[in-house]
């Protein structure tokens, strides 16, 4: 076993954890923060997607020693209270879930991807969701999605 502090979430935590155990697992298991989904398993679909120190990884290839001292965001994360993100919100009213499992990766990717480049192009938007596989939407919803975002975010601020 072994002591890892890190920030989660904006809050700072430590937990005692054998150091071989996968964030992915550490999160689901010892935090109860399920919406980071478990799909493939070795990095090829992106559900398990999480913000790590503000880049999007594939949390079932990082190990829990990985993290000490690290940031770490989740799709739980993002809302501010009761209330959704601005692209949480988007994700809904633009018919960008169906059925859900993708959605927390989805969402976190671009919300790396708005936090580096507030104004994306179509492309930029594809280069940051390309490690997320999604079978329902066709992928043009969650674009319109992040697109439409960035719009209201640049209001925002």
């Amino acid at each position: 076993m072994m002591e890892i502090k890190f920030t989660l979430n904006k809050r700072e935590v430590v937990i005692q954890t054998e150091p071989g155990i996968r964030v992915l697992d550490l999160l689901r298991e010892s935090f109860n923060l399920t919406g980071t989904k478990e799909g493939c398993g070795i990095g090829e679909c992106g559900a398990c997607t999480i913000l790590l120190n503000g880049l999007a990884v594939n949390s079932c290839l990082v190990l829990a020693a990985q993290i000490n001292g690290c940031d770490v965001l989740t799709i739980e994360g993002i809302a501010e209270g009761n209330e959704l993100h601005p692209l949480q919100k988007n994700f809904l009213l633009h018919g960008a879930v169906q059925c859900g499992f993708c959605s927390p990766g989805m969402v976190l990717s671009s919300y790396a991807l708005l936090e580096k480049i507030p104004n994306p192009t179509d492309e930029e938007i594809k280069d940051a969701i390309a490690g997320n596989l999604c079978r329902c939407t066709g992928y043009k919803q969650i674009i319109d999605a992040v697109k439409e975002t960035a719009k209201e975010l640049k209001m925002i601020k």
